[in-house]
């Protein structure tokens, strides 16, 4: 009995150890450039996803947003060929400039909610959510530009409204009438809000603590329900957005802020999942630009630096694994970004880093990472490094 219980116990072992652990399926970028100028040549393009995709399994090829439909097509043929999905990088409450009119967003003072340039055509300006005209031209785009080319879905960039980019008005916006209107549904009278911001200054944003699973919690109350409101007004939009785009018979998926700081430009998690078929966090912990996490809850600071409660925040892998612990009740597909470009004065990475942050993706069970944010130009060994 002894031995047989041996025996069995054995066996057991010997397939655990040789079950396979499960593999990262990659979803990579390619950034065209401007609408007017495409960076690349379909060729190049088709060449370097074949490099790429032989060191590294391929499920999503996200690309956009020049109007050039002779690329998209040729590369369709290619991936589609190889079984690989082909998505359209879609700028939605900003960029959108170069192919239609938009009505912006305004602070609670009536003014732009501001800027950055960070490239050429790349301004990081944003439009208000709540009028209908913006939303409907971002469709017109698709269907007038680019619903003949073979895409499978639509990646939809800039679902959001600005952050603190701004400075703190960046964020207390849009303050426009239709989503004045729009604040008063959901039990906000701006004004209010206003006025409660010229008094008590900085202390609006102050905090009584933050977790993982609760985010920042707000000491003052006003500032709680307008954040919790402007989530629901900027993300019904977006949600909208998707049910339009599934209803094309599109695949859709949602490039998010990491769930801190997701609350301040408006993206709620628990509306924009239950709407899209993936999301991709930006846990960029390299990026010193709009969207990397350091970048993003330094400019925070300074925009409010007489704001109480807000921890230091160290970009380590612990704190990584408190970004990918806040997406676990969300039953999308999660796909987190991780920056694969190399930048000295933006994007200090490295393939240890690279390495690093996939291994803590995975260790949550997730469905793989997006290489973000160009794989025309991710140095070799940054992709080499994940081939195993």
């Amino acid at each position: 009995m002894k031995k047989a219980l041996t025996f069995l116990l054995t066996l057991a072992l010997l397939a655990t150890c040789q079950t396979p652990s499960r593999k990262a399926s990659y979803i990579v970028q390619v950034s065209l450039g401007t609408w007017d100028q495409p960076a690349y040549t379909a060729e190049s393009i088709v060449s370097r996803i074949d490099s790429v995709a032989s060191l590294i399994p391929v499920e999503k090829v996200i690309i956009g947003w020049s109007t050039d439909k002779d690329i998209y097509r040729k590369v369709g043929e290619y991936l589609h060929a190889k079984d690989i999905k082909m998505l359209l990088w879609l700028p939605v409450f900003a960029e959108t400039e170069g192919v239609c009119e938009s009505q912006p967003a305004l602070d609670l003072w009536g003014r732009s909610s501001g800027n950055f340039d960070l490239t050429a055509g790349e301004g990081f300006s944003f439009n208000c959510p709540s009028v209908k005209s913006n939303r409907d031209q971002v469709l017109a785009i698709y269907d007038n530009l680019f619903s003949d080319c073979g895409f499978d879905g639509v990646f939809m960039d800039r679902v959001r409204g600005q952050s603190f980019v701004g400075g703190a008005a960046g964020v207390l916006s849009c303050g426009c009438p239709v989503c004045t209107a729009r604040f008063l549904e959901e039990g906000i009278d701006l004004e209010q809000v206003k006025n409660e911001v010229d008094v008590v200054g900085d202390a609006f944003f102050s905090v009584e603590g933050y977790s993982p699973e609760t985010g920042f919690r707000f000491s003052n109350k006003t500032a709680s329900a307008f954040f919790k409101a402007k989530g629901h007004i900027v993300s019904g939009a977006v949600a909208s957005l998707c049910d339009s785009l599934h209803a094309r018979g599109l695949e859709v998926g949602l490039d998010l802020y990491a769930p801190f700081m997701a609350p301040f430009v408006g993206q709620d998690y628990e509306i924009l999942t239950a709407h899209a078929d993936f999301i991709k966090p930006m846990l960029y912990r390299k990026t010193n630009a709009p969207a990397g996490m350091g970048f993003e809850y330094g400019l925070l600071k300074n925009a409010v630096p007489n704001a109480q409660g807000y921890p230091v925040f160290e970009m380590d892998v612990d704190f990584l694994e408190s970004q990918l612990k806040a997406m676990e009740p969300y039953s999308c597909g999660k796909y987190p970004g991780i920056e694969i470009n190399y930048r000295p004065d933006i994007a200090l990475t490295s393939p240890e880093y690279v390495r690093e942050s996939l291994d803590a993706i995975m260790a949550h069970g997730f469905e793989g990472a997006v290489l973000s944010w160009n794989i025309m130009e991710a140095p070799e060994p940054h992709i080499a490094c994940l081939s195993d």
